[in-house]
Protein backbone atom coordinates (compact mmCIF):
# COMPACT_ATOMS: atom_id res chain seq x y z
CA UNK A 1 0.00 0.00 0.00
CA UNK A 2 1.44 3.37 -0.97
CA UNK A 3 0.41 7.01 -1.11
CA UNK A 4 -0.47 6.84 -4.82
CA UNK A 5 -2.98 4.07 -4.16
CA UNK A 6 -4.55 5.97 -1.28
CA UNK A 7 -4.81 9.13 -3.37
CA UNK A 8 -6.38 7.17 -6.24
CA UNK A 9 -8.87 5.58 -3.84
CA UNK A 10 -10.00 8.89 -2.35
CA UNK A 11 -10.16 10.65 -5.73
CA UNK A 12 -12.27 7.90 -7.34
CA UNK A 13 -14.65 7.98 -4.38
CA UNK A 14 -15.00 11.76 -4.58
CA UNK A 15 -15.20 11.96 -8.38
CA UNK A 16 -17.50 8.95 -8.79
CA UNK A 17 -15.66 7.62 -11.83
CA UNK A 18 -12.23 6.35 -12.81
CA UNK A 19 -12.22 8.58 -15.90
CA UNK A 20 -12.78 11.77 -13.92
CA UNK A 21 -10.33 10.66 -11.22
CA UNK A 22 -7.65 10.08 -13.86
CA UNK A 23 -8.17 13.63 -15.16
CA UNK A 24 -7.86 15.08 -11.66
CA UNK A 25 -4.74 13.03 -10.90
CA UNK A 26 -3.17 13.72 -14.34
CA UNK A 27 -2.87 9.99 -15.01
CA UNK A 28 -4.14 7.65 -17.68
CA UNK A 29 -7.28 5.71 -16.80
CA UNK A 30 -5.64 2.24 -16.78
CA UNK A 31 -3.10 3.44 -14.19
CA UNK A 32 -5.88 4.50 -11.80
CA UNK A 33 -7.75 1.23 -12.38
CA UNK A 34 -4.57 -0.74 -11.68
CA UNK A 35 -3.97 1.13 -8.41
CA UNK A 36 -7.51 0.38 -7.20
CA UNK A 37 -7.30 -3.29 -8.19
CA UNK A 38 -3.90 -3.71 -6.54
CA UNK A 39 -5.26 -2.19 -3.34
CA UNK A 40 -8.29 -4.49 -3.44
CA UNK A 41 -6.05 -7.53 -3.90
CA UNK A 42 -3.81 -6.49 -1.05
CA UNK A 43 -6.74 -5.91 1.30
CA UNK A 44 -8.74 -8.89 0.11
CA UNK A 45 -11.98 -6.91 -0.23
CA UNK A 46 -13.95 -5.17 -2.96
CA UNK A 47 -13.73 -1.41 -2.52
CA UNK A 48 -16.11 -0.25 -5.26
CA UNK A 49 -19.30 -1.33 -6.96
CA UNK A 50 -19.36 -0.58 -10.68
CA UNK A 51 -22.85 0.86 -11.40
CA UNK A 52 -24.51 2.79 -14.21
CA UNK A 53 -24.12 5.90 -12.11
CA UNK A 54 -20.39 5.33 -11.69
CA UNK A 55 -18.10 3.98 -9.00
CA UNK A 56 -19.82 3.60 -5.63
CA UNK A 57 -17.77 2.62 -2.53
CA UNK A 58 -18.79 -0.59 -0.81
CA UNK A 59 -19.11 -0.66 2.98
CA UNK A 60 -15.45 -1.72 3.17
CA UNK A 61 -14.58 0.95 0.62
CA UNK A 62 -16.30 3.67 2.62
CA UNK A 63 -14.29 2.72 5.71
CA UNK A 64 -11.05 2.63 3.74
CA UNK A 65 -11.75 5.96 2.03
CA UNK A 66 -12.30 7.61 5.41
CA UNK A 67 -9.03 6.23 6.79
CA UNK A 68 -7.10 7.04 3.63
CA UNK A 69 -8.40 10.60 3.57
CA UNK A 70 -7.22 11.05 7.15
CA UNK A 71 -3.79 9.56 6.38
CA UNK A 72 -3.33 11.84 3.38
CA UNK A 73 -4.40 14.82 5.46
CA UNK A 74 -1.79 13.99 8.11
CA UNK A 75 0.92 13.67 5.46
CA UNK A 76 -0.09 17.02 3.97
CA UNK A 77 0.02 18.55 7.44
CA UNK A 78 3.49 17.09 8.09
CA UNK A 79 4.83 18.47 4.81
CA UNK A 80 3.57 21.94 5.72
CA UNK A 81 5.18 21.78 9.16
CA UNK A 82 8.53 20.53 7.86
CA UNK A 83 9.22 23.38 5.45
CA UNK A 84 11.57 25.31 7.72
CA UNK A 85 11.78 29.07 7.47
CA UNK A 86 13.67 30.77 10.32
CA UNK A 87 11.31 32.62 12.63
CA UNK A 88 8.18 31.61 10.69
CA UNK A 89 5.53 29.28 12.09
CA UNK A 90 4.13 27.01 9.39
CA UNK A 91 1.55 24.27 9.18
CA UNK A 92 -2.09 23.42 8.60
CA UNK A 93 -4.50 24.17 11.45
CA UNK A 94 -8.11 22.95 11.40
CA UNK A 95 -10.33 24.99 13.74
CA UNK A 96 -13.90 24.24 14.80
CA UNK A 97 -16.27 27.16 15.38
CA UNK A 98 -19.75 26.85 16.85
CA UNK A 99 -22.43 27.85 14.33
CA UNK A 100 -23.61 30.66 16.57
CA UNK A 101 -20.12 32.21 16.78
CA UNK A 102 -18.97 31.90 13.18
CA UNK A 103 -20.29 35.26 11.95
CA UNK A 104 -18.58 37.04 14.83
CA UNK A 105 -15.25 35.19 14.84
CA UNK A 106 -14.45 33.61 11.46
CA UNK A 107 -13.43 36.67 9.48
CA UNK A 108 -11.42 38.44 12.23
CA UNK A 109 -9.60 35.20 13.06
CA UNK A 110 -8.77 34.51 9.41
CA UNK A 111 -7.62 38.10 8.84
CA UNK A 112 -5.31 38.05 11.87
CA UNK A 113 -3.75 34.70 10.97
CA UNK A 114 -3.22 35.65 7.32
CA UNK A 115 -1.71 38.99 8.32
CA UNK A 116 0.56 37.86 11.15
CA UNK A 117 1.30 34.22 10.24
CA UNK A 118 1.22 33.75 6.47
CA UNK A 119 2.93 30.36 6.83
CA UNK A 120 -0.16 28.91 8.50
CA UNK A 121 -2.89 27.40 6.34
CA UNK A 122 -6.13 27.90 8.25
CA UNK A 123 -9.11 25.57 7.83
CA UNK A 124 -12.37 26.64 9.47
CA UNK A 125 -15.20 24.19 10.08
CA UNK A 126 -18.52 25.18 11.63
CA UNK A 127 -21.07 22.89 13.27
CA UNK A 128 -22.91 22.19 16.49
CA UNK A 129 -20.90 21.28 19.57
CA UNK A 130 -21.53 17.52 19.37
CA UNK A 131 -20.22 17.27 15.83
CA UNK A 132 -17.19 19.43 16.61
CA UNK A 133 -16.27 17.28 19.61
CA UNK A 134 -16.54 14.14 17.48
CA UNK A 135 -14.30 15.64 14.80
CA UNK A 136 -11.75 16.65 17.45
CA UNK A 137 -11.78 13.13 18.93
CA UNK A 138 -11.29 11.66 15.45
CA UNK A 139 -8.35 13.93 14.66
CA UNK A 140 -10.05 16.02 11.99
CA UNK A 141 -9.70 19.20 14.09
CA UNK A 142 -6.68 20.59 15.94
CA UNK A 143 -8.77 22.76 18.26
CA UNK A 144 -12.40 23.75 18.61
CA UNK A 145 -14.92 25.75 20.59
CA UNK A 146 -17.39 23.60 22.57
CA UNK A 147 -20.36 24.18 24.88
CA UNK A 148 -20.52 23.48 28.61
CA UNK A 149 -17.62 21.05 28.86
CA UNK A 150 -15.56 20.80 32.05
CA UNK A 151 -13.02 18.41 30.55
CA UNK A 152 -12.80 14.75 29.60
CA UNK A 153 -10.07 12.09 29.74
CA UNK A 154 -9.39 12.75 26.05
CA UNK A 155 -9.62 16.56 25.94
CA UNK A 156 -7.95 19.58 27.50
CA UNK A 157 -10.28 22.55 27.84
CA UNK A 158 -9.81 26.23 28.62
CA UNK A 159 -12.88 28.24 29.74
CA UNK A 160 -13.25 31.34 27.58
CA UNK A 161 -16.68 32.94 27.92
CA UNK A 162 -20.13 32.47 29.40
CA UNK A 163 -23.20 34.00 27.81
CA UNK A 164 -26.85 34.42 28.65
CA UNK A 165 -29.53 32.81 26.50
CA UNK A 166 -32.40 34.78 24.99
CA UNK A 167 -36.01 34.17 24.09
CA UNK A 168 -36.34 34.82 20.36
CA UNK A 169 -39.66 35.63 18.67
CA UNK A 170 -41.06 37.19 15.49
CA UNK A 171 -40.57 40.94 15.26
CA UNK A 172 -44.30 41.42 15.90
CA UNK A 173 -43.88 40.04 19.45
CA UNK A 174 -42.00 43.20 20.39
CA UNK A 175 -39.48 41.58 22.72
CA UNK A 176 -36.80 43.94 24.02
CA UNK A 177 -33.39 43.61 25.64
CA UNK A 178 -34.60 45.93 28.43
CA UNK A 179 -37.49 43.60 29.42
CA UNK A 180 -36.30 40.09 30.30
CA UNK A 181 -38.82 37.30 29.69
CA UNK A 182 -39.52 34.66 32.38
CA UNK A 183 -38.52 31.21 31.21
CA UNK A 184 -41.97 29.69 31.75
CA UNK A 185 -43.57 32.45 29.68
CA UNK A 186 -41.11 31.90 26.82
CA UNK A 187 -41.70 28.15 26.69
CA UNK A 188 -45.47 28.53 26.88
CA UNK A 189 -45.28 29.39 23.17
CA UNK A 190 -44.76 26.73 20.49
CA UNK A 191 -41.00 26.18 20.28
CA UNK A 192 -38.48 25.61 17.50
CA UNK A 193 -35.46 24.07 19.23
CA UNK A 194 -32.26 22.15 18.53
CA UNK A 195 -32.55 18.39 18.17
CA UNK A 196 -31.83 16.11 21.18
CA UNK A 197 -28.14 15.59 21.87
CA UNK A 198 -27.22 19.14 20.87
CA UNK A 199 -25.38 21.08 23.60
CA UNK A 200 -27.83 24.00 23.54
CA UNK A 201 -30.77 21.60 23.78
CA UNK A 202 -29.29 20.09 26.93
CA UNK A 203 -29.08 23.57 28.46
CA UNK A 204 -32.71 24.28 27.54
CA UNK A 205 -33.90 20.94 28.93
CA UNK A 206 -32.02 21.53 32.19
CA UNK A 207 -33.58 24.98 32.56
CA UNK A 208 -37.03 23.50 31.89
CA UNK A 209 -36.48 20.91 34.61
CA UNK A 210 -35.36 23.62 37.05
CA UNK A 211 -38.41 25.76 36.25
CA UNK A 212 -40.70 22.67 36.17
CA UNK A 213 -41.92 23.86 32.79
CA UNK A 214 -43.26 21.78 29.90
CA UNK A 215 -41.84 22.46 26.44
CA UNK A 216 -44.30 22.70 23.56
CA UNK A 217 -42.16 21.56 20.64
CA UNK A 218 -43.27 22.12 17.06
CA UNK A 219 -40.01 21.61 15.15
CA UNK A 220 -36.59 20.27 16.14
CA UNK A 221 -33.66 21.03 13.86
CA UNK A 222 -29.87 20.83 13.78
CA UNK A 223 -29.58 24.19 11.99
CA UNK A 224 -29.59 27.58 13.70
CA UNK A 225 -30.46 29.40 10.43
CA UNK A 226 -33.49 27.10 10.10
CA UNK A 227 -34.50 27.89 13.70
CA UNK A 228 -34.45 31.60 12.93
CA UNK A 229 -36.19 31.18 9.57
CA UNK A 230 -39.08 29.27 11.16
CA UNK A 231 -39.45 31.85 13.93
CA UNK A 232 -39.50 34.68 11.37
CA UNK A 233 -42.26 32.80 9.52
CA UNK A 234 -44.37 32.64 12.70
CA UNK A 235 -44.06 28.95 13.55
CA UNK A 236 -43.08 29.65 17.15
CA UNK A 237 -40.41 31.05 19.45
CA UNK A 238 -36.92 29.73 20.10
CA UNK A 239 -34.06 30.08 22.58
CA UNK A 240 -30.63 31.12 21.35
CA UNK A 241 -27.47 32.87 22.55
CA UNK A 242 -27.34 36.59 21.93
CA UNK A 243 -24.33 36.28 19.64
CA UNK A 244 -26.39 34.22 17.20
CA UNK A 245 -29.21 36.77 16.82
CA UNK A 246 -27.55 40.19 17.22
CA UNK A 247 -27.73 41.05 13.51
CA UNK A 248 -31.30 39.75 13.15
CA UNK A 249 -32.49 41.90 16.06
CA UNK A 250 -30.59 44.93 14.77
CA UNK A 251 -32.21 44.54 11.33
CA UNK A 252 -35.67 44.17 12.88
CA UNK A 253 -36.33 40.70 11.42
CA UNK A 254 -36.58 39.16 14.91
CA UNK A 255 -37.21 40.42 18.42
CA UNK A 256 -35.49 39.00 21.50
CA UNK A 257 -35.12 39.38 25.25
CA UNK A 258 -32.84 37.73 27.82
CA UNK A 259 -34.41 34.92 29.82
CA UNK A 260 -35.06 35.27 33.54
CA UNK A 261 -36.57 33.23 36.40
CA UNK A 262 -34.26 31.44 35.94
CA UNK A 263 -31.55 33.15 33.94
CA UNK A 264 -30.07 30.60 31.54
CA UNK A 265 -26.38 30.63 30.70
CA UNK A 266 -24.05 28.54 28.57
CA UNK A 267 -20.27 28.39 28.77
CA UNK A 268 -17.87 28.12 25.85
CA UNK A 269 -14.46 26.47 26.13
CA UNK A 270 -11.51 26.01 23.83
CA UNK A 271 -10.73 22.30 23.51
CA UNK A 272 -7.70 20.41 22.23
CA UNK A 273 -7.02 16.70 22.15
CA UNK A 274 -4.74 15.05 24.70
CA UNK A 275 -4.03 12.22 22.27
CA UNK A 276 -1.75 14.11 19.90
CA UNK A 277 0.88 16.82 20.01
CA UNK A 278 -0.42 20.37 19.72
CA UNK A 279 1.72 21.88 16.99
CA UNK A 280 3.30 25.35 17.25
CA UNK A 281 0.94 26.52 14.49
CA UNK A 282 -2.09 25.27 16.42
CA UNK A 283 -0.84 27.01 19.57
CA UNK A 284 -0.55 30.28 17.64
CA UNK A 285 -4.09 29.97 16.26
CA UNK A 286 -5.48 29.03 19.69
CA UNK A 287 -3.98 32.19 21.21
CA UNK A 288 -5.35 34.31 18.38
CA UNK A 289 -8.84 32.80 18.71
CA UNK A 290 -8.78 33.54 22.45
CA UNK A 291 -7.73 37.14 21.72
CA UNK A 292 -10.56 37.59 19.23
CA UNK A 293 -13.10 36.36 21.77
CA UNK A 294 -11.73 38.67 24.47
CA UNK A 295 -11.94 41.65 22.09
CA UNK A 296 -15.50 40.81 21.04
CA UNK A 297 -16.68 40.64 24.65
CA UNK A 298 -14.80 43.73 25.89
CA UNK A 299 -15.94 45.83 22.91
CA UNK A 300 -19.59 44.85 23.42
CA UNK A 301 -19.90 42.93 20.15
CA UNK A 302 -20.90 39.73 22.01
CA UNK A 303 -24.28 40.39 23.71
CA UNK A 304 -24.80 39.27 27.33
CA UNK A 305 -21.36 37.65 27.50
CA UNK A 306 -18.79 37.54 30.31
CA UNK A 307 -15.19 36.42 30.06
CA UNK A 308 -14.22 33.43 32.18
CA UNK A 309 -10.99 31.66 33.03
CA UNK A 310 -7.57 33.40 32.76
CA UNK A 311 -8.91 35.99 30.30
CA UNK A 312 -11.55 37.35 32.70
Amino acid sequence: MDVRQLRALVTVAEAGSVTRAAELLHLVQPAVTRQIRTLEQELGVTLFERTRQGMRPTAAGTTMVERARRALHELERARAELRPTPGVVTGIVAVGLLDSTSELLAEPLASAVVRDHPGIELRLLTAYSGHLQQWLDEGDLDLTLLYNLAGTPSLDVEPLVRERLWAVAPASAGLSAERPVPFDEAVSHPLVVPAPGHGLRRVIDAAAAQARAELSLVVQTNSMPVQKQLVRAGHGWTILPGVGIAEDVASGSLSAAPLCAPEVWRSIVLATSRAGRVTPAAEVVARELSRQIQSAVREGRWPSAELSGPSA
